[in-house]
């Protein structure tokens, strides 16, 4: 497992605390740089270990980045950086979940009232004594109050971007341990819920002490938090790990049971009773023979539970895919025989929003178009951010610079065999009007609708704005619509129903927007689109070419929306796909 987001966190916390200080320059350098480190293909330990002129091979990483990078794996610290967590002592990452609240707004708070935790912001703002900073105003002091109680949730989950690839890399790693018969990961992180709290790992194995010894030993560990027989729990890379070793024989009826949902298993159990049977952890249970159920976890003889698939076949029921485990319906499904052949990754033929370095991308054009083809995808969609209201830094096009992309994209796509798709992404204004001129509009090939601004609006005015725009007869897909960023700002309340009718009837596809800070819609958004025929579309909307690997996690969202291959604009081929965008 890479060290590459553990350096690259160190560079987002010295921007944040040099921004708090009013260091110029420095602050958007150290940003630039954690991000290409993030997502650089090789482990930075092992670039480092090269030298600095290996390191300056990455991008924004220079001279002064380099030798901080070195410093800190000669030495395990960062002396400029101590020295700035010294001079702002404050908790950076907690107080900047608040919406709101920004490195510089830190900074000040600090400065004039000592605030160093969000206790001490919830105080200050109670106290009325923001509101007495000069820059500050009433209406500022109630909005971070109204908004802790989001950051103080959002701090005790992990995005699921954030904690799948550490449960990936460790199941790999004990996928591989002789004595590991079973891995897998169970909880809400198995279901993709789009954050989770903990990560849960089970394991079946004979003897539990040799899985428990590897678990501890793994590589990514940063810290042990307790270790039993059958049970331990580590840190790795900012995220708590639980594993569980169970015996192969109860090992389906455990994964049953730890991957939940709660109310999914109560469903089941329920179920389960009707039909005079016990189910729990540890199998299914035939106790119509039984005098007392109740006396135990193993009572009466037991049915299933090697397998999940056996646990729901004693109750009659199909397998049900995790992501649909929530009680809204699947088990009903289940038992009708009406499950849905839900969507998969190897199933998305292209990419219908993403952007470039023509806005705010990280990668040419060419790049762009050479990553999609190397994934094998038939289409690529380059939809670059227009200007227009939540831009800021000018890294919208013009309308003038968007007519001049397009040629330049029709020349470069020659040397491809992929189909390119030129287009934008426009801002949705308050009141459902596209920052991109009416004439340009129907030359462009695709156009996303986004909002970006004015996130605060009610549901009702909200909703209403987005009708406006899905029903905009230039306007394909409607692209995260609530402008939410998770564990960041709730983004706006939506009657998703409303906008799902109005989008089947004007043809517009409602985008799963599959960036790990966004996946919005939400699974809840995606059923309501399923059930009203409305076609839903899994971008990424990459700004690099890694970033196209998010479409997992956006595949998975619209998993959870009950989505079939066929309710997905791009799963389906490319003649199918332009008479769409055509229509």
């Amino acid at each position: 497992m890479s060290r590459n987001d553990e350096v690259a966190s160190l560079f987002e916390e010295f921007a944040d605390l040099l921004e708090a200080q009013d260091v110029a320059y420095k602050p958007n350098s150290y940003r630039r740089a954690a991000e290409n480190i993030s997502e650089y293909p090789q482990p930075i330990e092992e670039v480092a270990a090269e030298g600095a002129e290996a390191l300056e091979e990455i991008d924004g990483v220079g001279d002064a980045i380099s030798s901080k990078i070195l410093e800190y794996f000669e030495t395990g610290e960062i002396e400029e950086l101590e020295k700035a967590r010294a001079a702002l002592p404050v908790d950076m990452a907690g107080l900047t979940r608040v919406e709101g609240v920004g490195p510089k707004t830190v900074g000040t708070l600090y400065e004039e009232l000592g605030v160093e935790t969000l206790d001490d912001l919830e105080s200050a703002a109670r106290e009325g004594k923001i509101q007495e900073v000069k820059g500050f105003g009433k209406k500022t002091e109630e909005n971070i109050l109204e908004n802790i109680p989001f950051a103080r949730e959002s701090r005790e989950r992990s995005l699921l971007g954030d904690a799948r690839p550490v449960a990936d890399d460790l199941l790999e790693y004990l996928r591989g341990r002789d004595s590991v018969v079973e891995a897998d990961v169970a909880g809400s992180i198995r279901r993709w819920r789009e954050t989770v709290g903990d990560i849960d790992v089970l394991v079946a194995a004979e003897e539990p002490e040799p899985v428990v010894a590897a678990f501890t030993d793994w590589g990514g560990v940063t810290g042990v938090i307790e270790s039993g027989t059958k049970k331990a729990a580590i840190r790795s890379d900012g995220e708590r790990v639980d594993l569980r070793v169970v015996v192969p024989d109860e090992y389906g009826a455990a994964l049953q049971y730890f991957t939940g949902s709660k109310e999914h298993n109560v469903t089941l159990r329920n179920r389960a009773i009707a039909r005079d049977l016990k189910m729990n952890e540890y199998g299914v249970f035939d106790v119509s023979e039984v005098d007392d159920p109740d006396a135990g976890q193993r009572v009466g003889e037991r049915v299933a539970g090697k397998t999940e698939e056996e646990m729901y076949e004693v109750l009659d029921l199909a397998w049900m895919p995790p992501e649909l485990r929530e009680d809204t319906g699947e088990v009903d499904a289940a038992a009708r025989g009406e499950l849905p052949d839900l969507v998969t990754t190897d199933g998305v033929r292209g990419d219908l929003h993403t952007h470039t370095d023509w806005s705010d991308g990280r990668a040419t054009l060419e790049e762009m178009l050479a990553g999609a083809t190397e994934r094998g995808y038939d289409y690529h969609a380059v939809t670059d951010h227009a200007t227009g209201p939540g831009m800021v830094g000018g890294v919208g096009l013009s309308d003038e610079e968007l007519e001049e992309q397009a040629s330049v994209v029709a020349d470069v796509a020659d040397g491809f065999e992929i189909e390119v798709f030129h287009g934008v992404e426009a801002n949705i204004d308050a009141d459902g009007g596209l920052s991109v001129g009416e004439g340009l509009l129907d030359e462009l090939d695709v156009v996303v609708a986004s909002p970006h601004a004015a996130l605060d609006q009610g549901r009702e005015e909200a909703t209403a704005r987005l009708v406006e725009a899905v029903e905009h007869p230039a306007v394909d897909i409607l692209g995260h619509p609530t402008g939410r960023l998770l564990n960041r700002r709730k983004g706006m309340e939506l009657d998703y129903e409303r906008i799902a009718e109005a989008a089947a009837s004007a043809g517009t596809a409602l985008e799963v927007n599959a960036n790990p800070h966004r996946l919005d819609l939400s699974g809840a958004g995606v059923r309501a689109a399923v059930d009203a025929g409305a076609p839903v579309v899994v971008n990424t909307d990459a700004h690099s070419v890694g970033e196209f690997d998010y479409v997992r996690y956006g595949v998975h969202t619209a998993r959870r929306g009950w989505a079939e291959a066929s309710d997905v604009l791009n799963t389906w081929g490319v003649d199918e796909v332009r008479a769409f965008l055509d229509d």
